[in-house]
């Protein structure tokens, strides 16, 4: 196919940048040599290239030659751009040394999303309408994509997109795999923070206080107890507290306690749930203790929901691209979560996942996405990026064909 032909001969270009972007991460919203290096790496497409108000954000819309006057349908395709917190440790020659990490494989993301460019502009005359190429800062946090929503991502085209895609790298699955499923694919995220108040005293004499710290212990096994007697296994929430701050000194009894907590849900039912009866429950161990307690469950991401319908028809791209051995319907969904969710509250389509983990690292034994030691095979960029092409020429060619007239 003379697709995969081409994005074979872009492979090395696709390498250097994104090897280039692994050396330099940047974090947040604020990505400013990642945007120019995007912006070096689109020069000369035959793209309208905007960026960002109130981030580093790059919106590039390509405009096909087989539709009229610029109005036919409109796909998006999305590749996020920044990077972890997290000192890398993953051995590579080209490990970023500035104490963060494209541990989740974003520079991936991005020059498999300057790949799928590069072989659209070469399709310009096939093209049934438009493509626009959606580069993401701060998926990570503090999300990227609703405000880029927000400065008119899905109408920059000039007429609203009608279908939206996304690839995800992973160093859990075999390279070359794309995996996703209908419905839910991904979880909701949202942030529970808890201030348990006490009143403080001497280590001495706890009777004289009232401790804040081991109701806040409590209050951890609580949670998880809470998740398993409470919640249906029919659909899962999980509940991770990742920070508990207290104290001073170990002779100290503290005034406070804080925990904060990430609760994952797949369904707007369970996270109605959850904001009713989570504060119930923190405040009345607080109370039988002589504390009080103030409770905050603060939506972060939405669940990514996958059209059915461009599932199965992005499940038929791929596969006759690289055959069925290559693409596989997960059973359930991933309790992560991603910022795409909201691209996808607003328009069908489907974010997949890409199997990228190197020959040599065993499959019992790899790191997963965010670990200081994640090592993603970029050897999979030209068929990521051929991927993303066939979706778009395929979709806008799909979308034509069943407008009404």
């Amino acid at each position: 196919m003379a697709l995969l032909d081409d994005a074979a001969l872009i492979q090395p270009d696709l390498v250097a940048l994104r090897r280039r972007i692994h050396q330099d991460p940047e974090i947040g919203l604020h990505l400013p040599r990642t945007q120019a290096a995007v912006l070096e790496a689109l020069d000369g497409l035959p793209l309208e290239i905007t960026t960002g108000t109130g981030l580093s954000s790059v919106v590039a819309v390509l405009r096909g030659d087989r539709q009229p006057a610029g109005q036919g349908p409109t796909v998006l395709l999305r590749g996020d751009m920044d990077a972890l917190p997290v000192v890398e440790d993953s051995g590579e020659p080209f490990a970023s040394t500035n104490g963060a990490m494209h541990a989740c494989g974003h520079d991936l993301h991005v020059a498999g999303l300057v790949g799928a460019a590069r072989l659209l502009s070469a399709r310009k005359h096939e093209l049934a309408g438009n493509v626009v190429l959606m580069f993401q800062p701060g998926e990570e946090g503090p999300g990227g994509a609703l405000p880029m929503i927000t400065e008119g991502v899905l109408d920059a085209a000039g007429t609203p997109v009608d279908a939206a895609f996304g690839i995800h790298v992973t160093g859990l699955y075999d390279k070359g795999l794309f995996v996703s499923r209908p419905g839910p694919a991904w979880a909701g995220v949202n942030i529970l923070d808890i201030t348990v108040h006490g009143r403080g005293g001497h280590g001495s004499s706890p009777w004289m206080s009232v401790d804040p710290v081991p109701v806040a212990a409590e209050i951890v096994l609580a949670l998880q107890s809470y998740v398993t007697r409470r919640v249906s296994v029919f659909d899962p929430v999980v509940i991770t507290v990742g920070q508990l701050h207290a104290g001073t000194a170990s002779n100290v009894i503290p005034d406070t306690a804080e925990l904060n907590a990430s609760v994952r849900t797949l369904s707007d039912a369970s996270l109605a749930q959850l904001t009713a009866e989570l504060p119930r429950l923190v405040q009345g161990i607080a109370s039988a203790h002589g504390c009080t307690a103030d409770v905050v469950l603060e939506p972060e991401y939405p669940v990514t929901v996958n059209d059915a319908g461009m599932w199965d028809h992005a499940r038929a791209v791929l596969t006759g691209l690289y055959g069925p051995d290559r693409v596989v319907e997960r059973p359930e969904p991933i309790m992560g979560a991603e910022d795409f969710s909201y691209v996808l509250q607003r328009v069908p389509g489907c974010f997949v996942q890409l199997g990228a983990r190197p020959d040599d690292v065993p499959a019992d034994a790899a790191p997963s996405n965010h670990s200081a030691r994640v090592r993603f095979d970029d050897s999979v960029l030209g068929e990521q990026a051929a991927a993303l092409a066939e979706l778009a020429v395929t979709t806008l060619t799909k979308l034509g064909t069943t407008a009404p007239a």
